[in-house]
């Protein structure tokens, strides 16, 4: 039981970019393709490990985060807000300056008022930088993380505060490694 996210993980593509291993999983790239199952059990395994008796909204952010976070909020009935990468310039829009290892941009947070509490998913952990453009974003807004959780664990970083995750891996021209699951 539980098994799929892990073996699908071993068994996924690495692509070299410069000197970086780059793991290509449904997860977190949605291909080749995302199969029910896998998605289900991501769901399930976020499901048990989450506090959501005192949440009232999902934080995810786009592209890798929208499916994980449609699926549990399909099963928990909160509200899904999504920080997107484009501007909507509706009240209250909050850009935030979001820095990762391989990128940086504008995300833009909307949905949030003072006070919600709220639980933050996504696909990978890696540098942390989409992370801690999340948690200064919902901090100027007041609200309350009360968790945080992503799918996949790849390297230490700290984001100010206590994360959990499902799996942990590393990455090698050889491929995916997972060194440690939480469920």
């Amino acid at each position: 039981m539980f098994n799929k996210l892990v073996e699908s993980l071993e068994k996924c593509p690495i692509v070299k970019r410069g000197e970086y291993n780059y793991f290509i999983h449904p997860i977190s790239d949605g291909v080749p393709i995302v199969e029910p199952e896998l998605l289900r059990e991501v769901a399930a395994l976020m499901l048990r490990n989450l506090d959501l008796d005192h949440a009232d909204k999902l934080v995810v952010a786009e592209a890798m985060g929208i499916h994980i976070g449609v699926a549990l909020s399909l099963i928990t009935d909160l509200p899904l807000t999504i920080v997107r990468k484009r501007k909507y310039e509706l009240p209250g829009e909050l850009p935030l300056h979001q820095t990762t290892g391989y990128s940086k941009g504008e995300l833009y947070l909307n949905g949030i008022e003072e006070g919600d509490r709220v639980v933050i998913v996504d696909d990978v952990f890696s540098t942390g930088g989409t992370m801690k453009a999340l948690l200064k974003g919902l901090e100027q807004k007041n609200a309350e993380v009360v968790d945080v959780l992503v799918v996949i664990k790849r390297g230490e970083c700290d984001i100010g505060r206590p994360y959990k995750y499902l799996v942990e891996i590393d990455v090698d021209e050889t491929g995916v490694n997972v060194i440690k699951k939480n469920y």
